[in-house]
């Protein structure tokens, strides 16, 4: 597969053993099929990000909100970051300023994964989060970006409210065909981090060591 995509597109100076294996995976180790998905990838690269790159400059009104936050590790070494649901305002920008968002978010992730790890963990806080900050369009739209990067979100903690219009119980885990998502009740959310988050690593606002920092700032 390598040699195909240098062949397609020897422009590509991105591509390592991890993410073909990443794309080998998505289509079962089917290497046309894998190939025909990465060449989409590049495709898709090329038209959304000419430059190779997101600048803040591009996306104001999406920082402005200060909803996404990146610091700390699991005990895996997988980057951590936080998102307040709460704090996503739709109306505040464009869609495609806030796919651009997105895209900013992932690479500033990637760009500081350790050596050979791929994956990432994500804590979704959704408390205060109301009609005014649903975004389905939104959300399927971060979803596609995310299989464009192969998938690399390995887990997402969701915390809610007990009384949350979701009615959960207080607290659930399931997979998907390639994230783990596990609801948890706000007041069991510390204890469930801490199963997979050490203290020095887990944001203070959870009860852990770490000040929240932008991933603007970061």
């Amino acid at each position: 597969m390598r040699a195909f995509v240098e062949r397609e597109d020897p422009s590509v100076k991105e591509v390592d053993d991890f993410m073909i294996r990443r794309f080998l995976r998505a289509r079962e180790l089917d290497i046309e099929k894998a190939s025909t998905l990465f060449q989409k990838y590049l495709s898709w690269r090329r038209s959304f990000i000419p430059n190779g790159f997101i600048a803040p400059s591009e996306i104001p009104n999406e920082l402005a909100q200060n909803k996404f936050f990146m610091q700390g590790a699991d005990k895996q070494n997988r980057p951590v970051v936080v998102v307040f649901g709460a704090k996503h305002k739709p109306y505040k920008g464009s869609f495609e300023e806030f796919k651009r968002f997105v895209v900013y978010t992932l690479e500033r992730i990637c760009a500081i994964m350790p050596a050979g790890e791929e994956k990432f963990v994500s804590i979704a806080d959704l408390e205060g989060w109301g009609y005014s900050n649903s975004d389905i369009r939104g959300y399927l739209a971060a979803l596609s970006i995310l299989q464009n990067f192969g998938f690399r979100l390995q887990a997402m903690y969701v915390g809610w409210q007990s009384l949350s219009v979701y009615c959960l119980p207080e607290s659930i885990s399931f997979p998907l065909n390639f994230l783990q998502i596990i609801f948890v009740e706000n007041k069991k959310l510390k204890s469930t981090l801490l199963e997979d988050i050490d203290e020095s690593q887990l944001p203070d606002v959870y009860g852990g060591k770490l000040s929240l920092v932008p991933i603007q700032d970061d």
